[in-house]
């Protein structure tokens, strides 16, 4: 149950009751707890309307609202709050919820039957995989599952450049050294940074690249396809090691080189409708000025279509293939103006699209030595970042016991398995943990920190649950919600808000607030678990401490999932 929603639909009808329809409801969390467990300041929009005072209106909702299981009372507040504090009851009804539905807790129906395509990632072959893709994929595959966890079908795609300027430039200095075929993607990204250069300062490589360009499209040199052949193979098979190592499983993968020709046809087609015109040296623009924007090429002076015609057709491609109702696409901040530009095009082409379609842009996540360019080579990879963490959390961890196996073999493997999911959790969380659009520096010693405020915190907590609840079954004590303590801590109290964190998450496009969330109710775990002895046969209410326990880690697991971070049993 979203108990907030459930406030406010109560407040809505007894609102009606005494003559007014059409106010907004807003319902918050008090920052002080001894305000309640949610409040609303109604009372001050409905005051003018009514010509009665606040606490005047506020005494008469609370009076209209009567008696309610769920709430333990109602007060109004000078000068016109009201605030509402949940039952013993209801709390306890959640917890029975929460040890019931399990895997399901939190889950809603926002999206029922909606289709969701979700494009992140997307990685151009022959570069590395660097810190820019890893944010897009860490908040495109949080997004997805939030998605999932709403009740959407959703299908995730990874769109990846193949053709274009960037392959040429990385063909034309391997084909420069002699070399038969690509081996791997490092000496790819190297061949590029060359490339780059030479293009720019060198006219007659400009135009060799420029050829190459046009006969990688074409496929009419063999010696030039069996440098892109091997080059997009080893690119496909690197891609696909990280993805496994992050978590994602795309369902399509789209590729500049299949959507070409639809794309310059798309562009051509507009032309004659006068949607697009022509620019100088021949190219194809659409006059982005019209509609308040900026002009961009469409088809370039060589007659190649450049992304944003690309872009056009793979909007086509998606909803022939999956019919969508929604499709979003992450990447950087850096392509919003772009997108504007893009979508604005397409709405004079695919209107129906256009609405569908949503661009979320991302900040950029920078390390502490500044911004990268993969065009000079400076570039943080994912491998770089992964090691350097994976680094500090075994100095951090290196005395402890981490392994399962009898076998010291299995367990440095499983120990070696921990700390790649630590990493990748604390540099997940890290990313996540801000709201989608701000830029990040990241902080090394923050991002591994066992005490707050750190993905490895959240995994600790879920382990030490874990931990809690093996001992539990060794003393064989059964959770139990019979035999219930006088008092409900803040631990039950925000156990309950999980629903309506993963809805506002939804709505929002926003993970950081299950991060935070997740964050705040391991720091109430962790302050219970240090002023109560869980496991006890000579204490009655151990059955229901364990029970509350078992709760605490089926809400962090189901939103470390949600985040796309491991929970670990050990740790």
């Amino acid at each position: 149950m979203n108990i907030k929603e459930e406030i406010k639909k109560i407040i809505e009808t007894t609102v009606k009751k005494i003559g007014e329809i059409n106010s907004p409801v807003l319902i918050e969390v008090p920052n002080e707890k001894i305000r309640g467990d949610y409040s609303t300041n109604i009372v001050f929009n409905l005051s003018n309307k009514l010509k009665k005072s606040p606490m005047e209106i506020a005494d008469k909702i609370i009076s209209q609202i009567g008696k309610n299981k769920i709430f333990e009372k109602i007060e109004a507040v000078s000068p016109g709050f009201i605030n509402f504090y949940l039952s013993k009851e209801f709390f306890i009804n959640n917890l029975k919820e929460i040890l019931k539905t399990n895997k399901d807790f939190g889950k809603n129906k926002n999206l029922k039957n909606q289709k969701v395509i979700i494009e992140y990632t997307d990685p151009n072959i022959l570069k590395e995989f660097h810190i820019g893709h890893l944010m897009s994929n860490s908040i495109g595959e949080s997004l997805s599952r939030i998605f999932e966890f709403s009740g959407a079908k959703i299908k995730r795609a990874c769109y990846q450049g193949d053709v274009g300027l960037h392959i040429a430039k990385a063909i034309w200095e391997s084909n420069n050294q002699g070399q038969l075929r690509i081996t791997d993607v490092q000496s790819s990204a190297r061949a590029y940074v060359v490339g780059s250069e030479m293009y720019n300062t060198d006219s007659q490589v400009k135009k060799e690249i420029d050829g190459i360009n046009k006969k990688i499209y074409d496929r009419s040199n063999p010696k030039i396809n069996t440098l892109y052949d091997s080059g997009k193979k080893i690119s496909l098979e690197y891609f696909e090691n990280i993805y496994k190592k992050l978590g994602t499983k795309f369902d399509d993968y789209f590729f500049e080189s299949q959507i070409a020709d639809i794309g310059k046809k798309i562009i051509e087609n507009g032309l004659k409708k006068g949607i697009f015109e022509k620019g100088e040296k021949g190219a194809i623009i659409f006059r982005g000025e019209k509609y308040g924007l900026h002009t961009r090429v469409f088809i370039n002076s060589e007659g190649i279509p450049t992304y944003e015609a690309k872009d056009l057709a793979l909007a086509k491609i998606k909803y022939s293939k999956y019919k969508y109702d929604k499709s979003i696409v992450v990447t950087a901040n850096e392509q919003s103006d772009y997108f504007k530009v893009m979508l604005c095009a397409m709405a004079q082409i695919y209107t129906d699209l256009a609405k569908k379609t949503k661009h979320i842009g991302h900040g950029i996540l920078r390390l502490p030595e500044g911004k990268m360019s993969s065009r000079t080579g400076k570039v943080v990879t994912f491998e770089f970042l992964l090691n350097k963490v994976e680094e500090l959390v075994l100095e951090k961890i290196k005395d402890r016991d981490l392994g399962t196996s009898s076998s010291q073999a299995s367990a440095e493997t499983e120990k070696k398995e921990i700390i790649e999911k630590v990493a990748i959790g604390a540099v997940k969380y890290s990313i996540l943990k801000q709201s989608i659009g701000s830029d990040i520096i990241y902080d090394f010693d923050k991002s591994i920190s066992f005490d707050g405020d750190s993905g490895p915190y959240l995994q600790y907590s879920y382990a030490r649950a874990q931990s809690v609840l093996r001992k539990a079954k060794d003393e064989k004590i059964k959770t139990s919600l019979k035999n219930i303590p006088q008092e409900i801590n803040q631990l039950e109290k925000n156990m309950s808000y999980f629903p309506e964190i993963i809805e506002k998450a939804g709505k929002q496009y926003e993970p950081h607030y299950i991060v935070l969330y997740l964050t705040e109710l391991a720091r109430d775990f962790n302050n219970y678990y240090a002023k109560n002895k869980i496991v006890d046969k000579e204490d009655e209410f151990s059955p229901y401490k364990v029970a509350l326990t078992e709760a605490f880690s089926i809400i962090m697991k189901n939103g470390l999932w949600l985040l796309g971070i491991n929970s670990l049993e050990k740790m």
